[in-house]
């Protein structure tokens, strides 16, 4: 039997309704009253782990789910091993620089070396910012990363941005973007090369899925 991780969160509704195409049915997922992390799909062909979008490639990278579904910025932050296999399209975001939106900094070049910068996307901010040969300082934060510029504690952020009105509310500007990211389909390396349980097709007909965004 296949076992999927789906993420908690944004990406979620969106990921059960790519497999409900298929026929696997998880909307139990969505039942605000289940409390389960791990159930079977309605037609009891495949299991459902749901688990923090952080944590999707590590069940996968492990081999306690054959198939995950997670955001390319989470790849690219915690580059696991596992079997990157098709962008689906959904969940569009980008990483980008913040500043305060009264600064008088227009590019990221323009902030002062050795700033503070905050984020949790540790790995891509100082990998970013090694690429601009500015040296800075990366603070890591986990909760309302703009409070970084507000309080004074960092000079920038560099932090998921969908629709900009986040910093717009809390007087903030995007500066640069340092990468796109959508959802992504990942697998298990050897789950993958050995077709098991039949992997290969379920992979084929997920590529070939349209995205139909899910209203309500």
């Amino acid at each position: 039997m296949i076992t999927v991780a789906f993420p908690k969160g944004s990406l979620l509704k969106q990921s059960i309704h790519q497999f409900q195409q298929l026929g696997y049915d998880f909307s139990d997922f969505l039942d605000s009253s289940n409390r389960q992390l791990q159930i079977r799909d309605r037609s009891n062909r495949a299991s459902g782990l749901l688990v923090r979008t952080q944590d999707v490639p590590v069940y996968v990278e492990y081999g306690q789910a054959e198939l995950g579904i997670v955001g390319y910025d989470v790849l690219r932050e915690k580059r696991p091993r596992v079997a990157q296999l098709a962008d689906l399209g959904f969940g569009g975001c980008r990483l980008s620089v913040a500043v305060q939106a009264q600064s008088a900094y227009r590019s990221a070049l323009d902030l002062p070396p050795h700033c503070r910068v905050a984020s949790k996307f540790v790995n891509s901010a100082r990998e970013y910012f090694q690429g601009l040969d500015l040296p800075v300082e990366i603070v890591p934060l986990y909760g309302s990363v703009e409070l970084g510029p507000i309080t004074g504690m960092s000079e920038a952020i560099v932090d998921l941005v969908s629709t900009g009105r986040t910093l717009k509310e809390n007087h903030l500007m995007e500066l640069e973007v340092l990468y796109t990211s959508t959802a992504r389909l990942i697998a298990h390396p050897l789950s993958y090369r050995l077709d098991a349980d039949g992997l290969g097709d379920l992979i084929d007909k997920l590529r070939g899925l349209s995205w139909e965004p899910v209203t309500g």
